[in-house]
């Protein structure tokens, strides 16, 4: 096969650590190469330099058999690179034309717009993909599936030969993802040579070509997809045995810690009762617009139920507010972490101490030691990797930064601990850690609910399970059919995995 793009020894350090370590990669033209690592292994370092983002300290990078040691932007551009983030850079108030078309117009050179022009380019670029996309809505008014497409469909009208997606099905249903990889999969076949970044493994063994494993900043190796298994590149990328063990509950003592019942919120759920037990991890899961997210925010009091019970160890209780659901011993994981669970912008120490941050001020003045004391039982609890307490938790990995939420709420001293999607987006090992610590967790009382959209997250950790349809619950699954050999092929049959996108969803074939 033809190289198209050949990174030779490349090493980048900053503040004098090295994250990159003379590490060489080959992607050849029509190929699917997947990079798979650790958060922090060095992965998006790798495709900054590759892009012209970063300039490394040593070694050289051959784009279209052209020499490069001090590669930039434009560059990469113009030699048809394009990288597709996680947050897809697309301007919110432009439309979906606008956004396919602005970079093409702009290279033109061209003083005025014209509008045909824009609607023309951005058809020719959708029916490369074989999609049809309302191309006169605005961005912020299209689910995240249409952005995503509208991010490809924007780098192939700039010429794109080799296009790079970091992480392109975090946010997705099952149904989306599956149309996405057949959308990678119809790129190759036309030419292009696609860098996939990938934790989801069995998306990368779907799709990859060769699988380049970095760890701690070095390659480890570039592997075949038939000569290898997913047990083993788990091993690969972590460097140790990645194992899920399945969670028992041993509880004897059957007291409801919650008890919820019909509690119904018009447009979002509908007469929804279960219960949790000391110990419980009981988990919920269903298709996207089921109503999983809005039952969780109703617990925590930030979405009114319009009606329905709520018991508290046998206590009638009304939460209107997060504050009521923190006095009665309730945490909440939030789905989007980033958004919703973290001050992103302080300190690990101070993000562990918001949720208690009353109970260590005495007289209104905080006791500094106090906070210190608590950042650290949690970086050595959960393991967090992190320079120090004092560190700024943007600066982290996912995978540690959702330790981070999880351990401020575990100082609260939660009963339930209701959990949104909580290894989303992070790597193996740091989710096979948290996984670790839910066990824990539920082995010395504590009773979770845990939402998931991974039916191998539920098995791992759950011993009863809530499947949603359309804001109802449709089927509960005890601990005996979970233990079933076809316990995964009988939560797919139930949740209808064929179908994952809600009616209300706009068409994106």
């Amino acid at each position: 096969m033809e190289p198209i793009l050949n990174v030779k020894n490349i090493t980048k350090a900053f503040s004098g650590v090295r994250v990159l370590k003379n590490v060489s990669l080959t992607v050849n033209r029509g190929e699917i190469h997947c990079l798979v690592g650790e958060n922090g292994c060095g992965k998006s370092t790798l495709v900054k330099c590759v892009s012209g983002v970063y300039t490394p300290d040593e070694g050289e990078i051959v784009l279209n058999g052209q020499r490069f040691t001090k590669l930039t932007t434009q560059q990469a551009i113009q030699n048809g690179v394009q990288v597709i983030y996680q947050d897809m850079s697309l301007f919110r108030h432009m439309s979906v034309a606008e956004n396919i078309a602005i970079e093409k117009i702009r290279a033109k050179g061209a003083r005025l717009i014209n509008w045909k022009d824009v609607a023309g380019i951005a058809a020719e670029q959708t029916r490369k993909i074989n999609v049809k996309i309302d191309l006169e809505k605005e961005i912020f008014e299209c689910p995240i599936a249409i952005r995503q497409l509208t991010a490809i469909c924007r780098a192939l009208a700039h010429d794109a030969k080799i296009l790079v997606m970091d992480e392109p099905t975090t946010a997705l249903t099952k149904n989306e993802v599956s149309q996405l990889l057949t959308i990678v999969q119809e790129l190759k076949s036309q030419g292009m040579s696609i860098i996939f970044i990938s934790h989801k493994l069995d998306e990368v063994f779907s799709v990859a070509d060769v699988i380049t494993v970095i760890r701690n900043g070095e390659k480890i190796g570039d592997y075949n997809r038939a000569e290898i298994n997913e047990k083993r590149l788990s091993e690969l990328m972590t460097g140790r045995e990645i194992d899920y063990p399945r969670y028992r509950r041993d509880f004897t003592e059957n007291t409801p810690l919650l008890e919820v019942k019909g509690l119904s919120r018009k447009g979002h759920f509908n007469d929804i009762s279960f219960t949790l037990r000391k110990g419980d991890i009981v988990g919920m899961i269903g298709l996207l617009g089921s109503g999983r997210s809005e039952i969780a925010m109703s617990l925590f009091g930030l979405n009114p139920i319009d009606s329905g019970e709520i018991f508290v160890s046998g206590e009638k209780v009304s939460i209107a507010a997060p504050q009521d659901a923190k006095r009665r011993g309730i945490a909440l994981l939030p789905e989007d972490r980033f958004r919703e669970g973290l001050f992103t912008d302080l300190k690990i120490k101070e993000n562990v101490s918001s949720t208690v941050i009353d109970e260590i001020s005495p007289r209104g003045c905080l006791d500094f030691s106090e906070e210190d004391r608590l950042a650290e039982k949690c970086i050595e609890t959960f393991k967090v990797r992190a320079p120090s307490r004092e560190t700024v938790v943007r600066s982290l990995s996912g995978g540690n930064q959702q330790k981070i939420v999880i351990g401020k709420w575990v100082e609260t001293k939660p009963n339930i601990f209701i959990m949104d999607s909580p290894t989303v987006g992070i790597d193996i090992g740091s989710k096979a850690e948290i996984y670790e610590q839910i066990h824990n967790f539920a082995k010395n009382g504590m009773a979770f609910l845990l939402i998931s959209d991974e039916v191998e997250e539920i098995l791992a950790n759950c011993n009863r399970v809530l499947i949603l349809e359309k804001g109802r619950i449709k089927t509960i699954l005890e601990a005996q059919d979970l233990r079933q050999p076809d316990a995964k092929k009988l939560i797919l049959e139930e949740i209808g995995s064929r179908d994952l996108q809600p009616d209300t969803e706009p068409s994106t074939k």
